[in-house]
């Protein structure tokens, strides 16, 4: 047994040349590549799928300018610790030193208040920020910050690059190289990786040293085997991350929240983005709860915007006071087919003209010729309501919505029937 790191940390790259991928960005004459070489750098972001080696590479670029280089991970770091680094910063500058570079990971996760407290010391130029992000930062990234850096867009590792890591660690690494190995078949390895270098690197680790032999032969077959065995609980990248928000959703549209919380448990140890969390949670509230709670969007609303504003850990009992709370509300999914059949009809009828009655009229001419003649003003009349049609003639009586049966809809359901009559008989 040796205490090496793993080997995906063994073989991160030292330079850009031994650099795999981002041609785009960082091969001879691309644009970032032209930057750090003139040395004149802007604080920048990050974004793309993990494993591609933004980390990597915003070291790489502090290590070819000679900058110190402070590392913050937005999941266990928070005001303080970006404080911390700040001053120490402050305090090289005040001394004349190089100036550092500040990379963040998963800097989506930081929350509003963590974000602003980079603003001033990227504005005064006291650090370049390098902020490593899988989510679109035109969404999860306050303006003021965005408006200061370059974005750079890194793309998934083409399968060619994948292949020349593991051939490059077989030729390099330590341990490898003394080892007798044979890929007879890589597509296993490369489906499993999902194009992630660092996942890929470590799935081939665990397979070599699963082996006692002098010679090892990986099959497609050999790789699924072993691989499976060991699989990490929740992957946000994969499959697995489809199958558990599935799971999570349904158990909130069944009603169970032990089963919900359970999911949520999951993702959250998993590193789940909480927006992401948060986000289906706002859908499920309008399409399985709808108006037999009307509170339930209010709260997924709620949950959403505190989720942005406070971050993790914290966030995880937001999440889950609303997960139990969805969970054993009423449900009705009357809206979702609402607007279902609303769209339906629409695209089966075509473009049917607006009734008379219910037309703007602006002007005298419009008046004359019929324009809004006819309609009445419900607020004109007792309990604010007048009997009027209001769908266009060809499909006038036609129902589209149909009420739940819960409490809060059958409320509603006798209000209709009072007003209209015949025409809401459910």
């Amino acid at each position: 047994m040796n205490n090496l790191p793993p080997l995906a940390e063994r073989m991160r790259p030292k330079s850009l040349d031994d650099y795999v991928g981002q041609k785009h960005l960082v091969g001879p004459g691309a644009v970032l590549r032209k930057a750090i070489e003139s040395g004149s750098l802007p604080s920048m972001l990050f974004w793309g799928p993990p494993g591609v080696g933004k980390t990597t590479l915003a070291y790489i670029i502090s290590q070819s300018l000679s900058r110190p280089f402070f590392s913050l991970s937005a999941i266990n770091s928070g005001v303080k610790d970006v404080r911390e680094v700040i001053e120490k910063a402050s305090l090289l500058k005040e001394q004349g030193e190089v100036l550092p570079v500040l990379f963040i990971d998963e800097i989506h996760r930081f929350s509003k208040s963590q974000q602003d407290s980079l603003l001033g010391a990227v504005e005064r130029g006291i650090v370049t920020l390098i902020g490593a992000t899988t989510e679109n930062p035109s969404f999860e990234v306050i303006s003021a910050l965005l408006s200061r850096c370059q974005v750079y867009i890194l793309q998934h590792l083409a399968e060619q690059d994948l292949l020349d890591l593991l051939d490059k660690a077989q030729k390099e690494d330590v341990i490898l190289k003394e080892k007798n190995i044979v890929i007879e078949e890589h597509e296993a390895l490369l489906r499993l990786s999902g194009g992630d270098a660092r996942k890929l690197l470590n799935i081939f680790e665990l397979l070599v040293n699963a082996f006692d032999s002098e010679k090892i032969v990986l099959s497609n077959d050999v790789v699924l085997e072993h691989v499976q065995q060991n699989m990490a609980l929740y992957d946000k990248t994969g499959e697995q991350h489809y199958d558990i928000i599935s799971a999570f959703i349904k158990s909130m549209r069944g009603s169970d929240p032990n089963g919900a919380v359970y999911w949520l448990a999951r993702m959250i140890v998993g590193g789940e983005d909480p927006l992401f969390i948060a986000r289906r949670m706002l859908i499920l509230a309008a399409e399985d709860i709808g108006n037999a709670n009307p509170n339930a969007l209010l709260l997924a609303q709620s949950c959403f915007n505190a989720v942005q504003v406070i971050g993790m850990p914290e966030s995880q009992l937001i999440l889950s006071q609303t997960v139990i709370y969805l969970a054993t509300s009423a449900k009705s999914n009357s809206a979702t087919t609402a607007i279902g059949a609303a769209i339906a009809l629409v695209k089966q009828t075509g473009d049917l003209p607006v009734p008379l009655h219910l037309r703007n009229a602006p002007t005298k001419l419009m008046k004359n010729i019929g324009y809004g003649k006819n309609y009445k003003y419900a607020h004109s009349y007792e309990g604010n309501f007048a009997d009027l049609d209001f769908l266009p003639d060809a499909i006038r009586g036609t129902k589209i919505y149909e009420p739940g049966n819960n409490a809060k809809e059958n409320e509603s359901k006798e209000k209709m029937r009072k007003l209209w009559g015949s025409r809401y008989n459910y």
